[in-house]
Parts: structure tokens; C-alpha cells; sequence
């Protein structure tokens, strides 16, 4: 049985070859294209994986800004230089990344709304003109705490300085662009919106060169403005930082018109220049000025910028990367410098001396002074954020801000973990476990 049934099989299988092609229309298949070979390196490939943090936290990295959310000094916002924004609502004691899904990993500042502590603005690209420095993609709002953001232009300013929101109206704000670091153009001056950010008018422009670094709002008027611009540019082999373009400017109109206000100040070309108005008098305003001709200095002005007066010769070690000034809410007579060690005065700029950085990381970029206790500070530097509560006498490290800056990475092929190393900036060579 078995073996007829195999020969009919057969015989049907020869039938079916040898058989005449049967009369009826048939459609042509399509030609198909030939296979290619699939990339090892093809988006496929990763298509499971996911990027997790690794740290560390142990020497954290450099900052940009702290904004401490008025009236309740548990909530901070960190805008880190190469690690977004970050988060807590506990005094530092955890901190939430709150900006990674966006489209900028370099922050430049970060202002909370004083009007709404639920409004939170943030400017990408670090506010320096070093070799590492990193770029943004404009200004971004939150109205839910940072849960949430909405990217609300000025996407070629590339490097953002200041925000400040006018206390009258949460919809007038101004953003004070340094503009590309590497070319001319882009975004760069200051801007204003009056609708929230969805619309922004420059009321400030210098020159496809010059930028706007540092912004004044008057407590008393709000429509009083002092921007000081900045002109620079880097190349590979150096930096031409300042020029004709840098200076301060006033306006008393909420910036619908400007006047130059350099009487006093340095009459060769000024590079970066800092500003503070003193909260205790607002009389008083300070100016540290990087210029040319060995005219670098400090300044200050009781008449609304009329006139300057010189009071010392201190800058920042390296005004590029510092030139920052904070006042003390409560004396105006002294004034926190922004420098590899940090500097301050007691008399109104005629001598600085440095504080206790013996007891923290150096290349200080911020400070936060609560205004109700001004022994109590807060302090971002190049090594993370620091705290302390007795005038900086000593200081507390948060240890739980992982935002090293790496420039360089490798991977052994240690068992059963292998180990990840890394050259950070100016915090040594790091290695660890995977997992």
C-alpha cells in the first residue's frame, strides 16, 4: 500500500514538470529589490537598550545658577553648566533631574516666577566663554514646577545669561542673550516678552558681535533697567574677549529706549562686565569690569549710573569664566565676588579678601544668600552645590548631584563587573563598577 502510494506520488510530481503551460493570463510578479546585508550599528540593534545614570555624585560638576523659591527656602532649582536642571524640595536632601527630555543638556540660569513659584524659566547654554563651554537651544517655561516644559523660543541665542520676570506682570520678562559663542549673529542682545514668551521683541541689540551678559531690574521701578553687553568671540587658539561693543546701558522705559551710562568706567575696550544693585540701598550699584590697558576693576555708582567711581582694582582671576557679582540683602557695603577662590568686600569695593573655600571646591559661578539669614548661603562652584549656615565659616557638600563632566571615557573588560573610567573636568580621573 505504502509503496503505490509513493509512485503515484511521483508520478504526479513528473506530470506537473513536463506538463505544457496552461492557457490563462497570468500577472508578472514584481522585480524585488536586492537584500541588504542589515548594519551591525543599525537603530535596530539598540532598539532594547535604554540609557541609565551611572554618577557619580563624589566630586558632582560644575554649576551654573540656584534659584530658591521665595518664601519657602526647602525648594531649590539647579541649573547645572553640563547636567540640566535639577530639583529638590527638601533642602538638598534628594534632588530630582527634571529637564532631561529636553533639547539641551547646558544651562545657563534659572528664575522662578516671583509671582507664581509654579513658573519656572530656564535659559540653555552656560553663560561662559571657555574651550569646553556648552550650547543651548533658547528659553524654556514650566508652569507646573518643573514637571512639564515648553520650549518658548530664541532657539539660536545658544548662550543665555539672565532671566528676570517683572513683579507687576508675570507675562513681561526679560532674557539677557550672550549669543554664539563660535560665530556672530544668532539670538543675541536683550529680549522682552509681554505675552509670556509667546512672542519676543529684542529691545536691545549692540551688533552681530556683542551680546547682553548681565541685566538689572530696579526693586522701586521695575521699568528701570540696567544690561550690560559683552562683546566676544572664540576661535581655536584664543579667545578676543571684548571689544568696543562691551559697556552698560540704561533704560527707564521697561526698554523701549537705551542710553549708554559709561561715564567713569574704562575707556579702552571692556570685556565682561557684572552688575549688582544693593537690596539694602538701592541707591548702590556695583560694576566689575574686565578691560584692556590694565583698567580692569571695581565700581560703583550712587546716582543711577551717571557717573562711576573706581573703587579698586579687583576682577575675577579669570573674568570669562567668573565676573559675577551678589550683594548682601542687608549691608551694602558688602558685596560676594564669583572668582577661583571666592572674594568679598566689606567696604564697598575698596579691598577683597577671600572666604572659606579651605573647606569647599574652588571656581565659584553662584551664590544664594537668604535674605531673612545671611550667615546662611548657598553656594555653586565647579565641584556641585555646597550650604552653609555660618557665613561660610564651614560648609555642607551635597553629595547626591551626579553632574561630573566628563571628557573623556573607557571601559575595561574586568569580571564580574567591568569598570567604567573617565577624565573629568578639574576633578581628576574617576573609575567604578558598572553595576
Amino acid at each position: 500500500m505504502f509503496m503505490r502510494i509513493r509512485l503515484l506520488a511521483m508520478a504526479l510530481l513528473v506530470a506537473a514538470l513536463v506538463a505544457p503551460p496552461v492557457a490563462i493570463a497570468k500577472k508578472k510578479p514584481a522585480e524585488k529589490e536586492p537584500a541588504e546585508e542589515a548594519s551591525p550599528l543599525a537603530a535596530g540593534t539598540f532598539s532594547g537598550l535604554s540609557f541609565r545614570g551611572l554618577g557619580p555624585a563624589i566630586t558632582s560638576g560644575r554649576i551654573s545658577e540656584i534659584a530658591v523659591v521665595p518664601g519657602d527656602t526647602k525648594i531649590w532649582y539647579v541649573a547645572t553648566s553640563s547636567g540640566g536642571v535639577w530639583k529638590t524640595a527638601n533642602s538638598g536632601t534628594t534632588f530630582e533631574p527634571i529637564f532631561d527630555g529636553e533639547g539641551a543638556y547646558s544651562i545657563g540660569t534659572v528664575t522662578v516666577d516671583p509671582n507664581n513659584p509654579l513658573v519656572i524659566w530656564v535659559g540653555t547654554g552656560e553663560n561662559n566663554s571657555q574651550r569646553s563651554v556648552g550650547y543651548g537651544d533658547g528659553v524654556y517655561k514650566s508652569i507646573d514646577g518643573g514637571a512639564s516644559w515648553t520650549n518658548v523660543g530664541l532657539g539660536e541665542s545658544e548662550h543665555i545669561a539672565k532671566i528676570v520676570v517683572d513683579p507687576r506682570d508675570s507675562r513681561t520678562v526679560y532674557v539677557a542673550a550672550q549669543g554664539p559663542l563660535w560665530g556672530p549673529g544668532g539670538d543675541r542682545g536683550l529680549y522682552k516678552t509681554t505675552d509670556g514668551g509667546d512672542t519676543w521683541e529684542r529691545v536691545l541689540e549692540i551688533d552681530e558681535h556683542t551680546g547682553v551678559t548681565d541685566l538689572l531690574m530696579d526693586p522701586r521701578d521695575p521699568d528701570v533697567l540696567y544690561a550690560a553687553s559683552y562683546q566676544r568671540r572664540r576661535r581655536v587658539w584664543t579667545l578676543i574677549n571684548g571689544g568696543p561693543g562691551s559697556g552698560v546701558h540704561k533704560s527707564t522705559d521697561g526698554g523701549a529706549t537705551w542710553i549708554a551710562v559709561n561715564k567713569g568706567l574704562p575707556e579702552s575696550d571692556m570685556g565682561r562686565i557684572g552688575l549688582a544693585q544693593s537690596p539694602a540701598d538701592p541707591d548702590v550699584i556695583y560694576a566689575i569690569v574686565e578691560a584692556a590697558d590694565d583698567e580692569s576693576g571695581f565700581f560703583r555708582t550712587t546716582n543711577g549710573a551717571a557717573s562711576w567711581e573706581k573703587r579698586s582694582d579687583y576682577v575675577a582671576g579669570s573674568p570669562q569664566y567668573y565676573n559675577e557679582i551678589v550683594p548682601d540683602p542687608k549691608d551694602p557695603d558688602k558685596i560676594y565676588s564669583m572668582d577661583t577662590w571666592l572674594h568679598v568686600t566689606e567696604d564697598g569695593g575698596e579691598s577683597f579678601r577671600r572666604t572659606g573655600d579651605h573647606h569647599k571646591h574652588i571656581d565659584n559661578h553662584a551664590l544664594w544668600i537668604d535674605p531673612d539669614d545671611t550667615d546662611h548661603q548657598i553656594n555653586g562652584n565647579d565641584g556641585g552645590v555646597y550650604e552653609t549656615f555660618d557665613g561660610q565659616e564651614t560648609w555642607e557638600f551635597m553629595t547626591n548631584l551626579p553632574v561630573t563632566q566628563f571628557y573623556k571615557v573607557e571601559v575595561d573588560n574586568g569580571e564580574p563587573f567591568y569598570r567604567v573610567y573617565g577624565g573629568t573636568q578639574d576633578n581628576f580621573t574617576l573609575g567604578g563598577p558598572a553595576r
